[in-house]
């Protein structure tokens, strides 16, 4: 004869009787009750003789939980006799954290006769590690024991800006007196840049964009640049008192004269018209790049403008290592980049398109152009070409700091209309 579900509830209450507090006989009853149905809280009276009332209770209390689950379920207690259970490492190896915690400091890390110097910190490394150094431990008792040390993987943290030059707040100041000087006397304030060069095609663009639940674009798994379409090389030009830019889109090589013939288009196409009576230009720009301050060709080009368009041309640079400060990145660049985020740039077209809807709340104005001007990398300016440069440095830093001067003065909208 077969054993009767009060006989098998009742054998397991006096198994689990001893170790259940009120609260667990409360809900292991109700539990029991529930998995027989109709008549469960009966058979379980009859069988453990726990009254219909607690029952009921622990019943009430399953339903609160699935409602309501706990956020930080409280850890399991493990009832075990004192001294039961495997010996913790720390007792059986007292030399296994130290040998570990050698391993992975910085300083021994950078000791070539350290067996981890040219390796990567994993758990499975550290774990052979330290069994070449007679330890009998496994990857995941390795990691067991890099938590209990306090270690825990992370990232690398971009918080070091490197060595600053020691005029670094001198020349923000000096900038800002310069630009504050050229606003008040109505004269044009530019900040210049290249932005990422980015490729041309169905390839994947960061951000993200709404579409269709289930429906994203489809873009290429590689992001091998196609020869047919090339790249998109954005250099901007935003006018920091009108809250304007200006992005040439060059298709070939970000240089001096792309640079330079960027601004000039900028002048042609909207300085001019807002500037009418403009004698002089002063243009931010960093210190490397196609806007360096040593290119020679950038100083021989912005001569060339200087002379086209009757303007004195005053540069500052901003320190080495600074670029983020200058207003174009923030001012335009980040804008454009919002505009585009999670589209794929899937022709040349397409990107002047998008950089020219650009907008902000604040009310920027965004021109762009194609420009398919072929322009040749590595050209040299020769000291002879150097001389004829009416260039004018300023007593602070003249190395950031310079104006080229117009050698031939002219009416600047007979120019620009010639």
């Amino acid at each position: 004869m077969g054993v009767t579900a009060e006989e098998r509830i009742r054998m397991k209450y006096e198994a689990l009787a001893p170790v259940m507090d009120e609260r667990m006989t409360r809900l292991w009853a109700a539990a029991e009750a529930s998995s027989l149905g109709l008549g469960g809280a009966a058979a379980v009276t009859r069988a453990t003789g726990i009254r219909g009332k607690r029952i009921w209770m622990g019943r009430k209390d399953l339903d609160e939980l699935s409602k309501n689950p706990p956020v930080d379920p409280p850890r399991r207690q493990r009832v075990r006799r004192p001294g039961a259970g495997r010996k913790l490492l720390s007792v059986t190896d007292p030399t296994l954290a130290k040998d570990l915690e050698s391993l992975i400091d910085p300083v021994t890390r950078g000791d070539p006769e350290s067996p981890l110097r040219w390796t990567c910190k994993s758990a499975a490394k550290l774990a052979e590690a330290l069994k070449a150094m007679g330890h009998e431990v496994g990857e995941t008792s390795v990691r067991s024991l890099l938590v209990e040390l306090g270690y825990s993987l992370q990232a690398n943290a971009k918080v070091r800006e490197g060595t600053s030059h020691p005029d670094r707040n001198a020349q923000f100041e000096y900038i800002n007196a310069q630009a504050e000087a050229f606003l008040a006397a109505n004269e044009p304030v530019i900040s210049v840049d290249t932005k990422k060069k980015e490729l041309v095609g169905d390839y994947k663009n960061g951000g993200r964009e709404w579409h269709p639940k289930g429906e994203p674009e489809r873009v290429q798994v590689h992001d091998f640049i196609d020869p047919g379409l090339g790249k998109a090389i954005p250099y901007g030009v935003y006018d920091i008192g009108r809250d304007e830019g200006w992005v040439s889109v060059g298709i070939d090589h970000d240089t001096a004269d792309f640079a330079v013939s960027s601004i000039t288009q900028w002048w042609k196409s909207m300085g001019n018209k807002v500037y009418p009576d403009a004698t002089r230009v002063l243009i931010t720009a960093d210190s490397g790049g196609s806007n360096s301050s040593r290119s020679r060709l950038w100083k021989l080009g912005l001569q060339d403008f200087a002379d086209v368009t009757g303007l004195d041309v005053t540069v500052c640079h901003f320190p080495p290592g600074t670029s983020k400060w200058n207003k174009i990145e923030h001012r335009l660049f980040s804008h454009i980049s919002m505009n585009w985020r999670g589209r794929p740039l899937l022709s040349q077209q397409t990107v002047v398109n998008l950089i020219a809807a650009t907008r902000t709340r604040s009310g920027l104005k965004v021109r762009a152009r194609l420009d398919r001007t072929p322009y040749q990398a590595g050209i040299k300016v020769p000291d002879s070409e150097m001389k004829k440069i009416e260039l004018r440095g300023h007593t602070f830093h003249a190395d950031w700091n310079y104006t080229i001067v117009c050698r031939v003065r002219r009416s600047v909208r007979s120019v620009i209309s010639a």
